[in-house]
C-alpha cells in the first residue's frame, strides 16, 4: 500500500519528466524532473495522506532521491 501511495503522490506534486507509475523505485527521482520545490509538495502530500509528519533531519535531498527511500522513511514513521 505504501508504495501505491507514494506513486500517487508523486503523480500529483512531483512534476517529473516520467509517469511515476512506471518509475523504477530506485530510480534517481531528482534526475527524472523532480525540483527541490516539488520535493517540498511531495513531502506535504505524504503528511496529508498519511497522517504522518517528517522530522527535520529527514529533511534532505537522500530523503526524496527514490521512491524507496521515500517508503523507507514513511515506514520507519508509521511503525
Amino acid at each position: 500500500m505504501t508504495e501505491q501511495t507514494v506513486r500517487r503522490v508523486l503523480t500529483e506534486h512531483a512534476r517529473l519528466d516520467a509517469d511515476a507509475q512506471t518509475i523504477a523505485v530506485d530510480a534517481d527521482l531528482h534526475a527524472a524532473g523532480m525540483s527541490s520545490h516539488a520535493s517540498v509538495n511531495v513531502m506535504l502530500g505524504l503528511e496529508d495522506e498519511l497522517d504522518i509528519e517528517f522530522p527535520d533531519e529527514m529533511l534532505n535531498k537522500q530523503t526524496f532521491s527514490s521512491i524507496a527511500s521515500i517508503i523507507a522513511a514513511v515506514d520507519s514513521l508509521a511503525g
